[in-house]
C-alpha cells in the first residue's frame, strides 16, 4: 500500500510539474526542414524546458499563412520574413518583431544562362518566378528600385506565380525563379544544371535583402507581464539553441529529420541546408539590429507608385524581449 501511494503521490508531483510548465505554440514559416533547426534543437537538447517551457513547434507549408494563423489565436509566436509582416501591420495586423536570429538575407534569384539573362538590365521581356503569400515583397521591392513594371508589358516582367519547386526553371518556363541560398538552389543543381549554365543574383549583392526569419507577437499580447516573461526564456532558450546548431551542423540536421513527419526530407539536403542557414544566422545574438531594421524598411518604402508599404511603420520592433533574455 506504501508503494501504492508513493508511487500516486509521485505521479501526482510530476503531472504537476509537467503542468506547470508555460505552453508556447510556435507557427514556423515552411515546412519542417534545418531553416528552423534553432528550435528543433532547444526542444531536443532540454533548453525549452530548461525554462520551464512546454514548447509545441507548428509545421508550415503551401496553405498556411503564419500572420493569418496568429490572428486566429492558433499561435502564440510566429515567424515570418519583415516585409510580409510590415506589410500585414500596415494592414491592421499589429505583429512586433521580438527577436531576429536570422542576421543575412538568403534569398536570391536563380536565371538560365541560355535564357539570355545574364544581368538585371536583361530581366524586361523575361518570365520570372516569384513565390507569394507574403513572400512577393522583396522580389517586388528590387523591380520597384529598378523601375521594371511587374505586369507583364513590353518594358516590363512577366511574373510567374512560382510553387515550391523549381519546376518553372527546369521546363524553361521561366528564365529566372525564386531560390533561397540554403535549399533551392541545390534543388536546381541536384536537377542537374551546373553552376556554370546559371547566374544568381543575391539579394544582398544587389543591396535590397529585407531580413527574413525574425519572431513575431501580437502587440497587445507584450502588455501581458506573464507572456512577456514566457517570451524572454522562449527567445533565450531558442537562441541557444540556434548557437548549439551552428557548432553541430550533422548533428542538428538529425534533429531535424527525426522531427520530420512527412519523411520527406533526406540526411545529406539537410546537413547542407543547416551549413548553409549557419552562414545566415551567424553574427546574430537574437537582437534586431536597428540598422537592417531601417534598410528593410528603406527598401519597401522605395517602390515609388507602388511601395510595399505606403508609412514608416511605428512600433514594429521591440528590444524588451532580447534585452531580458540575453542580459
Amino acid at each position: 500500500m506504501k508503494k501504492l501511494l508513493a508511487g500516486a503521490a509521485l505521479a501526482a508531483v510530476s503531472a504537476y510539474a509537467a503542468q506547470a510548465a508555460d505552453a508556447v505554440t510556435l507557427q514556423l514559416k515552411w515546412v519542417t526542414q534545418a531553416q528552423f533547426a534553432g528550435y528543433y534543437v532547444a526542444l531536443d537538447q532540454g533548453f525549452y524546458a530548461d525554462e520551464d517551457l512546454d514548447v509545441e513547434i507548428k509545421p508550415g507549408g503551401p496553405d498556411i499563412a503564419p500572420a493569418q494563423v496568429i490572428a486566429g489565436g492558433g499561435a502564440d509566436v510566429i515567424i515570418d520574413w519583415m516585409p510580409s509582416a510590415l506589410a500585414s501591420r500596415e494592414k491592421g495586423l499589429p505583429l512586433v518583431n521580438i527577436a531576429q536570429p536570422f542576421k543575412s538575407s538568403g534569398m536570391e534569384l536563380t536565371c538560365r544562362n541560355d535564357s539570355g539573362v545574364t544581368s538585371p538590365e536583361d530581366f524586361p521581356g523575361h518570365t520570372l518566378g516569384v513565390w507569394f503569400f507574403g513572400n512577393e515583397y522583396p522580389f517586388l521591392s528590387w523591380m520597384a528600385k529598378l523601375g521594371i513594371p511587374t505586369d507583364g508589358g513590353p518594358e516590363g516582367v512577366t511574373v510567374l506565380k512560382q510553387g515550391f519547386n523549381v519546376d518553372p526553371l527546369l521546363q524553361k518556363q521561366a528564365a529566372c525563379i525564386s531560390t533561397m541560398t540554403y535549399n533551392e538552389y541545390w534543388q536546381v543543381i541536384d536537377a542537374g544544371l551546373t553552376p556554370d549554365e546559371l547566374t544568381v543574383f543575391k539579394y544582398e549583392d544587389q543591396g535590397v535583402a529585407t531580413l527574413e526569419d525574425g519572431l513575431y507577437v501580437m502587440e497587445d499580447k507584450l502588455a501581458d507581464p506573464a507572456f512577456a516573461d514566457k517570451m524572454v526564456r522562449f527567445v533565450r532558450a531558442s537562441m541557444k539553441g540556434w548557437k548549439w546548431a551552428e557548432e553541430h551542423p550533422e548533428e542538428a540536421a538529425g534533429i531535424v529529420l527525426d522531427n520530420d513527419a512527412t519523411g520527406a526530407q533526406t540526411e545529406e539536403h539537410q546537413i547542407r541546408m543547416m551549413t548553409e542557414v549557419a552562414k545566415l544566422t551567424a553574427g546574430s545574438n537574437g537582437a534586431l539590429d536597428e540598422a537592417d531594421y531601417q534598410r528593410t524598411v528603406d527598401s519597401l518604402l522605395a517602390g515609388g507608385s507602388d511601395p510595399v508599404i505606403t508609412k514608416e511603420p511605428e512600433g514594429a520592433w521591440t528590444h524588451a524581449i532580447t534585452d531580458k533574455a540575453l542580459d
